[in-house]
C-alpha cells in the first residue's frame, strides 16, 4: 500500500477549489501524480503555462496526420506502427476490402478501433459486423480477419503482454459510463456458417500469427474458423461510443481519469465523446494546463469538433510525452469561462501510457513539424 507524502497546504493566491473559482487574470497549472490519481497541486500563474516562444532537443509535443498513411495493408501486422512501447503498440491500418487470410496476435490483446468504414469480423468465436466509432476487444491469440463492405480504417492498440479489462467505477457503480449488458459478443450465425467451407485463394487458409513481433505462418487445408458452438466469459466483444453515458458536473471540470474506457497493464484507454458544458459560471470550461508528469498522453480524434485544440481534425493524433505543461490552444483558452455552445461534439480516443513512448518510422509528410509552436499565436 503507498503512503505518500502529503500535506495539502495554500500559499499566496490561490482558490480554495480545483479548477473552479480562481481569479481569471490568472491562469490554473496541475502538477499531479499517477494520473490524476495521486498527490496533486495547483499553480496559479500571471502567463499562460503553454506561452513558449522557442523550443530546441527531441522533447517536444508532436502530432500526426495519420489519414495521409494511403497504403492499404493487407494484414494488420503490417500497418504503420506510429508509438510503441513494451506494454503498448498502436497502429494505423488501412485495411484490405477482404482479408485472405487469418490472423493472431500471440503477443496481447488486441483493440480495434474503427475509425472509418464497416464490415464484418470473422473470428474463432462468431461473427459480428463492426463500424465506425467501434471497439472491437480481441482476446490475445484469437483468430479472426475482416470483410469490408465499406472500406475500414482503423486504430490499433496491442496490450503487449497483458489483458485489456473495465475500470474499477468506484462509488458510480457498474452501470455507470457504460452498462456492461451493451457489450456484445459475436454470434454463430448464418453468415459465420456459410463460411465454413470457403477457403482461401490456393485452397488452403493460412494464419499469420505475430509472436515477439515475428510472424508465422501456419496453412490448414480447411477452414479453421469451424466452431459450432462455445459457451464461457472469455470472449471478443464490441462497444461503440454512442453507447458511452459520459461522467459530468456542471460544476466542476472532470479529469481525463474520469472517461476510462479500458484498462491493460501500463496504461488506460479513454474516451471523450458529447457532454454539456459546466454551466457554473465559477467552473473552468475547458481542459487545465497539467504536468502529468507519470504518463505519455496520446489523443487519436476521430470525429467532430474539438474545443480544445486549434487546426486539429479527424484522423489526427497528438503526442504530449510527460516532462513539459501542455493545456488548451490559444483560441480554447479564450473560451475558458464562457462556451457559445451547450455541448461538446467531439469523440476522440485518449491512451495514457505510463512508460515511455517511442515514435515509429512514418512516411514523408504525416508528422505536422510545427506543431510545438501551435500555441504561440491566437487563431482566428
Amino acid at each position: 500500500m503507498r503512503k505518500y507524502i502529503t500535506f495539502p497546504r495554500s500559499e499566496g493566491r490561490a482558490s480554495r477549489q480545483a479548477h473552479a473559482a480562481f481569479q481569471r487574470d490568472l491562469y490554473e497549472r496541475e502538477l499531479g501524480k499517477e494520473g490524476f490519481f495521486g498527490p496533486a497541486t495547483h499553480m496559479y500563474h500571471q502567463h499562460p503555462p503553454t506561452g513558449w516562444i522557442d523550443w530546441e532537443g527531441p522533447l517536444r509535443p508532436r502530432c500526426f496526420y495519420l489519414e495521409r498513411i494511403e497504403e492499404v495493408h493487407e494484414s494488420p501486422w503490417d500497418a504503420v506502427r506510429f508509438l510503441y512501447n513494451q506494454n503498448c503498440k498502436m497502429r494505423f491500418w488501412r485495411a484490405p476490402l477482404k482479408m485472405d487470410h487469418l490472423v493472431r496476435n500471440a503477443d496481447g490483446d488486441e483493440l480495434i478501433f474503427v475509425h472509418r468504414g464497416r464490415g464484418h469480423l470473422f473470428c474463432d468465436y462468431g461473427h459480428m459486423e463492426i463500424g465506425e466509432g467501434d471497439y472491437v476487444i480481441l482476446p490475445r491469440s484469437t483468430m479472426w480477419r475482416i470483410e469490408a463492405e465499406e472500406p475500414i480504417t482503423a486504430l490499433l492498440i496491442e496490450a503487449t503482454g497483458s489483458t485489456y479489462m473495465l475500470p474499477d467505477r468506484g462509488i458510480v457503480g457498474q452501470h455507470a459510463i457504460f452498462d456492461p449488458a451493451v457489450l456484445e459478443t459475436p454470434h454463430i450465425d448464418e453468415r459465420f456458417r456459410a463460411q465454413y467451407d470457403e477457403l482461401g485463394p490456393d485452397g488452403t487458409w493460412k494464419v499469420r500469427i505475430k509472436r515477439q513481433d515475428r510472424i508465422s505462418t501456419v496453412t490448414y487445408p480447411f477452414n479453421p474458423l469451424d466452431a459450432v458452438g462455445w459457451k464461457g466469459d472469455l470472449a471478443p466483444v464490441r462497444l461503440n461510443v454512442r453507447d458511452i453515458r459520459p461522467l459530468v458536473s456542471h460544476r466542476y471540470h472532470l479529469p481525463p481519469s474520469a472517461h476510462t474506457t479500458w484498462v491493460a497493464n501500463r496504461f488506460v484507454v479513454c474516451t471523450f465523446v458529447p457532454r454539456p458544458f459546466e454551466t457554473d459560471p465559477d467552473a473552468l470550461k475547458v481542459p487545465f494546463f497539467h504536468n502529468n508528469d507519470d504518463y505519455d498522453e496520446v489523443i487519436f480524434y476521430h470525429a467532430g469538433e474539438f474545443f480544445s485544440r486549434d487546426n486539429v481534425e479527424p484522423g489526427m493524433v497528438t503526442f504530449h510525452p510527460c516532462g513539459f505543461t501542455h493545456g488548451p490552444h490559444p483560441k480554447a483558452l479564450q473560451r475558458a469561462w464562457e462556451q457559445p455552445k451547450g455541448m461538446t461534439s467531439e469523440y476522440a480516443v485518449m491512451v495514457d501510457t505510463r512508460d515511455p513512448l517511442e515514435v515509429g518510422e512514418l512516411p514523408p509528410g504525416v508528422e505536422w513539424e510545427g506543431y510545438k509552436d501551435s500555441w504561440k499565436t491566437r487563431a482566428e
